[in-house]
């Protein structure tokens, strides 16, 4: 592993809900020709939860081919079951990619004692020769491996030398930087919060692994770059220009129903997939129990998406050489628009 910014891709589907292995290869191409650091296959943002397993190894094994030599290759291969997270690694291992993303077993409960123990040390004992990368989200998992077991880990096997670290909680990243040393990769799972981790004493991550770069991949390794090169005045500008768009990876809405007010959480992946949709790249619908968003949510993301193409619009114009497309007329003609959200 090296910093810098890797995009945690999204999985196109068909109306159908099938895999758009078209639609992935222009994405895959995407990412490539707008300097990617690297690319990681099937992890949450991929709806790797609702996958087959043929499905699986099939977007594992289109990234690691189509971007082999290009830009490096991560496969998603945790599971709450170590005995199927071990399959999955040997498939990933199979395709020869550079590192596997393990997330702490979700649902289950181990502690992170357990974790470490009956999840990730096992894993790296097996495949000793392939780096593990440990994501730690409780928020989604009901689970965390702590810094004091990370830096265990990172001690007792050579092959974890980086985290992907999505807790939102700046105390267990310092934590994390004065246990496992300075020479330990910290990654940020959260794109709100990259400038901050990377300029923070006393956490200083090297990059981020990125929902929004699906969307900005030039313009986040930009901002990674610049941070990682010291490079702090270029960064805040870089980071001011994005921030609209970092903003929209989970989108809170108030909603009202006839027994009250709802609070409704779009999470990620669907509001990066509704803007996929809306600008016309590769995407499709999420798979279910995932759906739509809310009126008013996805009215959030247009009038900020609407922002930004006004006051930014070289954030967008890979995404309107590569693919082809009129981006005024897809964010300003209501055609584009009426399928991608619900009324509560």
């Amino acid at each position: 592993m090296e910093p810098g910014c890797y995009t945690a891709l999204i999985t196109p589907f068909n109306r159908a809900g099938e895999l758009d292995q078209e639609g992935l290869e222009q994405l895959i191409h995407f990412q490539i020709e707008n300097g990617i650091t690297g690319i990681l296959a099937t992890g949450t943002t991929g709806e790797s939860p609702t996958f087959k397993w043929k499905e699986h190894l099939s977007v594992i094994a289109q990234v690691a081919d189509l971007a082999k030599n290009k830009c490096l290759r991560i496969a998603g291969t945790g599971s709450n079951n170590t005995s199927e997270a071990l399959e999955a690694v040997g498939h990933a291992a199979d395709e020869d990619v550079d590192a596997v993303l393990m997330v702490d077993p979700y649902y289950n409960g181990p502690s992170s004692l357990e974790i470490r123990r009956e999840y990730y040390e096992v894993i790296a004992e097996t495949y000793p020769s392939l780096n593990i990368i440990p994501y730690i989200i409780p928020g989604r998992t009901g689970a965390q491996m702590l810094p004091q077991d990370l830096a265990i880990l990172a001690k007792t096997c050579p092959n974890v030398t980086c985290v992907k670290e999505a807790t939102g909680n700046l105390d267990n990243m310092k934590l994390t930087r004065k246990y496992c040393g300075d020479g330990f990769m910290i990654f940020s799972g959260d794109d709100a919060l990259v400038y901050d981790m990377m300029t923070h004493p006393e956490i200083r991550a090297c990059g981020s692994i990125s929902v929004m770069s699906n969307i900005a991949p030039r313009v986040m390794t930009q901002l990674v770059s610049l941070l990682n090169q010291g490079d702090t005045a270029g960064a805040m500008k870089v980071q001011a220009a994005l921030k609209p768009l970092l903003d929209l990876v989970v989108v809170t809405t108030q909603e009202t129903c006839e027994f009250g007010a709802v609070t409704c959480r779009s999470r990620n992946p669907v509001p990066v997939k509704t803007l996929m949709q809306l600008l016309g790249m590769p995407s499709g619908p999420c798979r279910k129990p995932l759906g739509k968003m809310t009126q008013t949510g996805f009215t959030i993301l247009l009038n900020a998406v609407r922002g930004i193409f006004a006051d930014h619009p070289e954030i967008f114009e890979p995404i309107g050489s590569f693919f082809n497309v009129d981006l005024e007329k897809r964010l300003y003609d209501s055609e584009f628009q009426k399928t991608l959200w619900y009324t509560y």
